[in-house]
């Protein structure tokens, strides 16, 4: 792990973006008066400032760099410095218009956008560099200067790139990975169609070929791609250590449920700090639980630490079909959620709301309106709640019972190719079950497939259609040991190079689950399907049987009557379940007899309404109460609300829309472990 400098904020840290090259000196002045008055603490500086510290190739003014500095550090404002390399100037296109990306239609873009240069050119390699060195020979050793922040929403606009430095990129990485080409042939299928490799110099990057396109070959260059990513991140740190940087170091991931634009289980080790952006979607009527998945999302890349939501909204965004702001008190709990799932901070993008550009609409911690609004108001009292969280900062989320696997490589191997069903969004199945789980007290946290399942009693596998030998080993090794699994639809079908586990499905359960899928039955546009209970399964099931599976469910009516569509294995000490559709109605009776089955309790005072989270360290534990709802709650808890004042003996009232934050009594917290 790098950790040259370990994270650990003394205050929960609060503040965002600030871009004050787009305003003159006067407004800066003003800036840090309203710094003051809303408790700032820490802002980002320079994301985007590149063409004005670079004027042209190796010219280079910082007078008005050094001056906004200067000024923040004399407030007290410590500086999370970014390199600028999500926006090359244009002088460099001008120059190099090579390293601009090229789509899968083999057309480069043009200059206007931003992250607009091809990860693994080395061009854009020596100016990237560059760039990051005298940053960090200036201002390596600045007091103020607490954090670094490489680029910024790496492969954002730039995931993949198809130029012939790409390609020759991805055959080093094709031949580092499997050494002959003999064994790529191998692993892609490539007899199909004929289309086997002579030499590494065969393959190229997988530009349109108008036909559908080897699914092993996509998945590979998703994968080459999220490691140019991480490629360009190692450069960029490297560059800073090398000129003397010795405070944390990180960037800003992009997780989200509907899969990121890199594998950021392999980046971790790279970080200082996990730091993430995340803007709730104003269209989804509970985007407050998809905050929450992706949270603990974020926590469960690495739980051995706190990490930090580098940018959210303070309202409305600038790029979704229809932008609504947020209603009163919603920036106040997204704020707060993301601190009770780990974060030990809360940044926005961005400080000011900016009156020219792209992103003109986009809101700001100061609107365009100015401090005579709801949004600034709103801002101000975050900052008097947060400085009363300092206490908790470095403490960790509480690891629940209950893992919900997810894993983009494999989402992105469903997304490769043709498949069944091509219109169901099967990031969703996770977040479905995430939401019942979570309702129900249980917490679920939703980790990758290489995390330690040790002690977990109930693991869900929803729609992981690519795993591993050794994560199915790993999850067949916990259910012997006694936890509960339950695969779900879609789960196991390929191997960890996109080929069919064939036998039947699900392949890298089938075993384990005492089942043999014979075949995946998609069904029809409002088609449905019964199950004995009544419960109804919609979109996809399949035709199954058992060999050493008990049944408890079964279909009724249309092809499938009769046979097996929910199984239970007793394996070792465990249970394995196995779920051969999607279930929509009768779906919260089905997680409740699975709970029951695998003998959990309740942990946490959550319902429909409440969401509550539990922060632990060695020093103590503080539950995390958030009303999403509109009517008051009265919820069990025991200690004293930071945040209010006001003590929790056994309930606490919380008003609709309001958040506490309990530190927890003695004894109450004494069995629980970190």
């Amino acid at each position: 792990m790098s950790h040259h400098s370990r994270f650990s904020p003394r205050s929960v840290l609060f503040g965002g973006d600030y871009s004050p090259e787009q305003w003159p000196e006067s407004v800066w002045r003003e800036d840090v008066i309203l710094m003051r008055e809303a408790g700032i603490n820490i802002v980002t500086l320079g994301v985007f400032s590149w063409g004005l510290l670079e004027v042209d190739d190796d010219r280079w003014d910082w007078d008005w760099f050094d001056r906004i500095i200067d000024l923040l550090s004399n407030e007290g404002i410590s500086i999370d410095l970014a390199t600028p390399t999500a926006s090359p100037p244009i002088w460099l296109h001008r120059e190099h218009p090579e390293i601009l990306p090229v789509d899968r239609r083999g057309i480069r873009y043009h200059q206007g956008g931003r992250l607009q240069w091809c990860p693994s050119h080395p061009v854009w390699h020596r100016y990237a560099r560059r760039i990051a060195e005298r940053l960090g020979e200036r201002y390596g050793a600045h007091p103020s200067v607490t954090m670094w922040h490489v680029s910024n929403e790496l492969g954002g606009g730039n995931r993949r790139c198809y130029c012939a430095a790409s390609t020759s990129a991805f055959r080093v990485w094709l031949e580092n990975r499997y050494e002959h080409i003999d064994a790529v042939n191998s692993a892609w299928g490539t007899a199909f169609w004929g289309h086997r490799y002579r030499r590494f110099d065969d393959v190229t990057a997988p530009l349109d070929s108008e036909s559908a396109q080897n699914p092993s070959l996509l998945l590979d260059f998703d994968r080459f791609s999220s490691d140019a990513l991480l490629g360009q991140f190692r450069l960029e740190r490297d560059a800073l250590r090398d000129a003397g940087v010795t405070t944390p170091i990180t960037t800003n991931l992009m997780v989200s449920p509907s899969g990121s634009v890199a594998d950021y289980s392999s980046w971790t080790e790279d970080l200082d700090v996990v730091a993430i952006d995340h803007y709730t979607i104003a269209e989804d009527p509970r985007r407050e639980r998809e905050l929450a998945f992706v949270a603990s999302r974020t926590r469960g890349l690495d739980p051995s630490r706190p990490w930090l939501v580098m940018e959210h909204s303070t309202s409305a965004v600038n790029w979704q079909r229809r932008n609504a702001p947020k209603s009163p008190g919603e920036m106040i709990r997204n704020s707060l959620q993301h601190i009770a799932h780990g974060s030990d901070g809360a940044l926005f993008f961005q400080w000011r709301a900016s009156a020219s550009g792209a992103e003109q609409f986009h809101s700001a911690m100061v609107p365009h309106a100015g401090s005579d609004s709801r949004q600034w108001r709103e801002v101000v009292e975050l900052g008097r709640r947060l400085a009363q969280l300092d206490e908790l900062t470095g403490s960790l989320g509480e690891r629940s019972e209950v893992a919900i696997l997810v894993d983009d490589i494999s989402l992105w191997a469903w997304q490769a190719g043709q498949k069944p069903l091509h219109d169901h969004p099967i990031h969703e199945d996770a977040r479905h079950w995430f939401d019942v789980l979570s309702a129900r007290g249980f917490g679920p946290d939703v980790v990758p497939p290489s995390s330690d399942l040790a002690g977990r009693s109930l693991i869900v596998v929803p729609s992981l259609y690519l795993v591993t030998d050794a994560a199915a080993a790993a999850i067949e090794a916990a259910v012997r040991g006694g936890s509960t699994v339950v695969i779900g639809p879609l789960s196991g079908i390929v191997d960890a190079d996109s080929r069919i586990r064939v036998g039947g499905y699900p392949g890298a359960f089938r075993d384990m689950l005492g089942v043999v899928g014979e075949e995946l039955v998609p069904l029809l546009d409002g088609e449905q399907l019964l199950l004995s209970s009544g419960a109804q399964m919609a979109d996809i099931s399949a035709r199954l049987r058992t060999t050493t599976a008990d049944v408890v469910e079964v279909h009724r009516g249309g092809d499938l009557d009769g046979l097996p569509a929910i199984t239970r294995r007793t394996v070792g000490a465990g249970a394995a379940w196995h779920i051969s559709g999607l279930v929509g109605a009768g779906f919260d009776d089905l997680v409740d007899r699975i709970t029951s089955d695998a003998g959990l309790a309740r942990r946490l005072p959550s319902s429909d309404d409440i969401e509550a989270v539990r922060r632990v360290s060695a020093d103590g534990s503080w539950l995390f109460l958030i009303n999403h709802g509109t009517a008051d709650a009265v919820v069990p808890a025991d200690g004293t609300d930071l945040i209010s004042g006001e003590c929790a003996d056994g309930q606490f009232a919380l008003p609709a829309g309001d958040v506490a934050v309990i530190r927890e009594r003695v004894e109450k917290r004494a069995t629980r472990p970190v």
